[in-house]
């Protein structure tokens, strides 16, 4: 649910990146973040706790233009991506606009992937969000892995009702933006709406 700013005529949206631990989605927001201008952004924050971590920021992109006289301003979140840590995923994805599934390319961690999915429909089911209608964009990350699992079996296993997908390498940043874009693009339409 974005939030809207009057006095600094913002409308606030947030974008979750939801999946399985070590599968990319620090560093999808750590490539965002050193890669934006600074002017564009806030501070990154780590809430951290003794065995989890929960990273965000906000940035106000400057092309894409406003809504009803309001610039549009992203804060960016990560949830922990063990699945003990449930609450706190919970948590953050209380008020999300929109949603990246960082899906991790190994062959050894496709099972991971499906149990994180698994995680993100319960979670937002209770919390009255259906997954199959939210902006969700798909990142197959990891993409550079030796042998990684072919996009097709990705397609079929994690996104059998057709949103968005992109493959990325996002130490290097490949792919990282084009998700983002994404994921925001869809937001905005259903903002004008």
């Amino acid at each position: 649910m974005s939030f809207i700013n009057y006095a600094a005529k913002e409308l606030n949206c947030k974008i979750v990146y939801y999946g399985p631990g070590m599968g990319g989605k620090t560093t999808n927001l750590q490539y965002i973040y050193n890669t934006t201008n600074p002017d564009s952004k806030g501070k990154m924050v780590s809430l951290t706790g003794e065995t989890e971590r929960t990273l965000f920021f906000d940035f106000l992109p400057l092309n894409i233009g406003e809504i009803r006289g309001f610039k549009t301003r992203f804060h960016l979140y990560t949830v922990p991506g063990q699945h003990f840590y449930d609450a706190s995923r919970k948590l953050v994805l209380k008020g999300v606009d929109g949603i990246i599934f960082v899906a991790d390319s190994q062959v050894d961690r496709m099972e991971d992937n499906l149990e994180s999915l698994k995680s993100l429909d319960s979670n937002l089911r209770e919390q009255g969000y259906d997954m199959h209608h939210i902006p969700l964009v798909f990142q197959y990350n990891k993409r550079d892995a030796e042998n990684p699992v072919p996009i097709r079996v990705l397609h079929e296993q994690l996104n059998p009702f057709g949103a968005e997908e992109f493959e990325a390498i996002a130490v290097k940043g490949v792919g990282v933006f084009d998700t983002l874009k994404s994921a925001s693009k869809q937001i905005l339409k259903v903002l004008r709406t």
